[in-house]
């Protein structure tokens, strides 16, 4: 598919991945393309946005395609990029869920690694605080709190389907403040 980023065309091509494979980008942009694993250790900034780095590479805007590839159940992909960053599109995962479903997704001949949380893991990091809690089944809770008057004080709580998921998560569109793109 094409996309914009800063009023350019960028060419992002989404290619199945053998098992075992995960995510892999590969900025083909460069005079020798590069790949970066979405891994938790390559993400460098987390600012309006999550970039994977690689050295130098960089690789900006990933949550809402990773987003996509998560909701839908898709492991291994390599997303081909000619730009340093992912289409925005609409601000939210839809438009990618939507690609994907037209053009189809196949079950691989492997079995999935599952990661089981079988005690509470806690990260605290200023006011953010994500928790882990053992469960027999798929749960997400969230809640958050500005002082803002359009936002306040929100909870939120689903079982995680690829149903719920499509309808009641792809479609939400990233916010921000005045103040922060003042910053930029």
């Amino acid at each position: 598919g094409v996309g914009l980023h800063s009023g350019k065309k960028v060419l992002m091509v989404l290619r199945p991945a053998p098992p075992d494979t995960g995510v892999v980008f590969i900025r083909t942009d460069l005079d020798e393309p590069v790949e970066v694993r979405a891994y938790a250790e390559n993400v460098g900034e987390t600012m309006l946005g999550t970039t994977l780095l690689k050295g130098d590479v960089r690789v900006a805007t990933i949550e809402h395609l990773l987003s996509a590839f998560a909701g839908l159940g898709i492991d291994n992909a390599y997303v081909e990029l000619s730009a340093e960053e992912v289409p925005i599109m609409d601000g939210s995962a839809l438009p990618f869920v939507n690609l994907l479903k037209k053009v189809g997704t196949k079950t691989q001949g492997a079995s999935k690694r599952m990661l089981v949380i079988k005690k509470p893991v806690v990260v605290e990091e200023g006011e953010g605080r994500a928790a882990l809690l053992p469960s027999d089944e798929f749960k997400i809770t969230y809640d958050i709190d500005f002082e803002h008057k359009a936002i306040g004080r929100q909870s939120f709580s689903m079982l995680f389907t690829d149903r719920n998921y499509e309808s009641l998560i792809c479609g939400a569109r990233t916010f921000g403040f005045l103040k922060e793109v003042e910053f930029l």
